[in-house]
């Protein structure tokens, strides 16, 4: 029995220390993770470029090894002290902390996808709760709010854009052909989006008089097309504003839960009926 409520604690206090990010010893070990998470990747920047590749190799790969098992015995340890371990390790962040781990023992059966340790850097979001930059995190679920109520309207519009620059394509090959470089209708299409999103590389360019007039015309929509998903955007963030500000301060009169939406007809937190009878 002692021995149970030992190890009980020992997973307590460290579940405190690696998950809660309100107490001293939360805060010491989150603000360590993070220094060493940026130097983790610092390693991979300098491992890529040739020179001290060359001089620094062994170095840096016994470097970027020794961070591989300090994250991982940190993310076993995650596991070990979690409450809910399955709940954890399918989580967002437990996910993110699995796949940081995996590249460097990738790298022994494929060359060069200890490269894809840069995905260690996303860890980095913990910073949001550490720094208690909430706002911030508040910030982008409004973003993704309006992303997600737009994607209709984005897929729509992405649809007619394709169709746009098929037919522009296909007219451009029809028009300019193989000896101006437009080879096949695949690499009309290809230089149709680079004109339309306004990009344009210059590897193919078209000769002729009518080429050229379709071209101007597509380059002057593309400014237009550009400015629309912004717009449907904007419009559905500024709705979302709109329905926060009327909604500021509406609480449910049996439980005081605020209300995230004057459409709710029943309260989230005890089901109480929102609707006044009429």
């Amino acid at each position: 029995m002692p021995q149970e409520q030992n190890n009980d604690t020992w997973k307590t206090k460290w579940f405190r220390i690696i998950f809660r990010h309100d107490t001293r010893d939360g805060k010491l070990f989150d603000e360590v993770l993070l220094i060493l998470i940026l130097l983790s990747v610092a390693v991979v920047f300098l491992d890529s470029m040739p020179d001290l590749n060359k001089r620094y190799g062994g170095w840096l790969f016994a470097v970027e090894w020794l961070f591989t098992l300090v994250f991982t015995a940190e993310y076993i340890i995650r596991i070990l002290v979690s409450p809910v371990k399955r709940k954890y390790v399918f989580s967002f962040y437990g996910i993110i902390d699995f796949v940081s781990v995996i590249p460097t023992y990738l790298s022994l059966i494929l060359v060069g996808s200890q490269y894809l340790i840069i995905i260690r850097i996303l860890r980095l979001l913990r910073v949001f709760r550490i720094l208690k930059l909430v706002r911030f995190t508040s910030a982008s679920l409004y973003l993704l709010h309006a992303l997600k109520h737009s994607r209709e309207k984005i897929l729509v519009f992405f649809g007619s854009v394709l169709i746009l620059v098929t037919i522009i394509g296909t007219f451009m090959y029809l028009i300019e052909g193989p000896e101006n470089g437009f080879r096949s209708i695949p690499i009309s299409i290809y230089w149709a989006i680079v004109t339309v999103t306004t990009v344009g590389y210059g590897d193919i360019s078209p000769a002729t008089p009518l080429g050229q007039m379709i071209a101007s015309l597509l380059m002057l929509t593309g400014y237009a097309i550009i400015a629309v998903p912004t717009g449907i955007i904007t419009t559905e963030m500024a709705q979302k504003h709109d329905s926060l500000k009327k909604n500021a301060g509406i609480q449910c009169s049996n439980c005081g839960e605020k209300i995230s939406s004057h459409e709710d007809n029943f309260c989230r937190n005890c089901g109480n009926s929102l609707k006044t009878p009429d």
